[in-house]
């Protein structure tokens, strides 16, 4: 992981997470990292924070020894007034963050940036800053360690830091239900193919069609609101703070509960796999609405395009 004022340290502490498999019996344990590679579910809450630094504490969401062979690495850090976090990332490595709560400023020798919870910061290949907090902040922070052997052009044309705010982003419609998607992380915004992020809302009592990706791991992390998830058929709750984490050609998919909206971002990497719909479910196609999550006129354009394709549209 990235350099930081008293690194977050590797140390695995034992949790309860559920596993499901194809077979259809679920087994919950005690981190036992299984032989198939299979959906893992478990809540922040599970997750003891580790000190690393004044005021700034780490929980290790992804991470090798939970998830084998986890080509992402996932922490949510919480800061207190005064937080100061040093950031390195290596040479053929790439990163992300997202500020869930409070303000921050990320610094750099070129300057700094202002961010609160609309910000969304891409950190490139051989990255150095600080990011500090002003007064209390949650940050969820992931990085794609040799991320160049997923895009090669990292290391031929590496990409520059890039801060967005997802709320002047476009708004995209499901064509067959009621679902919304937000892109924030695409290789149009941040230069790279070795991940993609999106963010999706799903309105009270919406349910998506079953499927599966080919060709990338992905996790989802639910930012608010409650539902359904299926892992193989094996339906199981989800809440705030629930990251699940789905192997490639995992079948899978979501419903909201009826009384609340249920949003969470979800990561892919590599960035393009393949979709795999169940028979007779319609394919996902998104459409633009025109607007921004505040229904402003957004800071760019997307054009109506299919999940049908494995590679993003040359404007997302």
């Amino acid at each position: 992981m990235a350099v930081r004022s008293g690194f977050c340290g590797a140390a695995l502490h034992r949790i309860t997470m559920v596993i499901y498999r194809d077979c259809g019996h679920n087994l919950a344990q005690h981190i036992v990292v299984p032989e198939r590679r299979v959906a893992v579910h478990f809540n922040e809450r599970a997750i003891p924070a580790e000190s690393f630094g004044v005021n700034a504490y780490c929980q290790q969401l992804l991470v090798d020894a939970r998830v084998k062979g986890t080509r992402i690495l996932l922490e949510r850090w919480t800061l207190g007034p005064g937080a100061m976090t040093e950031l390195g990332i290596g040479a053929r490595d790439l990163a992300w963050f997202q500020l869930l709560e409070g303000d921050a400023v990320l610094s750099t020798a070129a300057g700094a940036h202002a961010l609160n919870d609309a910000h969304i910061a891409f950190l490139p290949p051989g990255f150095r800053g600080t990011l500090g907090a002003r007064g209390d902040a949650v940050v969820l922070y992931a990085e794609v360690p040799d991320a160049a052997r997923l895009d090669p052009a990292l290391t031929e044309n590496p990409p520059q830091l890039r801060v967005i705010d997802w709320t002047r982003e476009p708004v995209l419609d499901s064509e067959h239900d009621a679902r919304k998607r937000i892109y924030v992380v695409t290789p149009k915004l941040f230069g790279t193919r070795a991940l993609k992020g999106e963010m999706i809302i799903y309105p009270p009592g919406t349910e998506a069609a079953n499927h599966h990706h080919e060709g990338a791991e992905h996790f989802m992390y639910v930012l608010a609101g409650s539902g359904t998830a299926w892992a193989n058929e094996q339906p199981f709750h989800v809440k705030k703070g629930d990251l699940i984490w789905y192997a490639d050609r995992e079948r899978h998919y979501l419903k909201s509960d009826p009384r609340e909206e249920m949003r969470f971002v979800e990561f892919f990497v590599p960035g393009e796999c393949t979709t795999v719909w169940a028979p007779g479910a319609k394919v996902c196609t998104w459409v633009p609405t025109g607007r921004d999550i505040r229904g402003n006129v957004p800071a760019r354009e997307i054009t109506k395009h299919s999940s049908a394709h494995s590679a993003l549209p040359q404007d997302v």
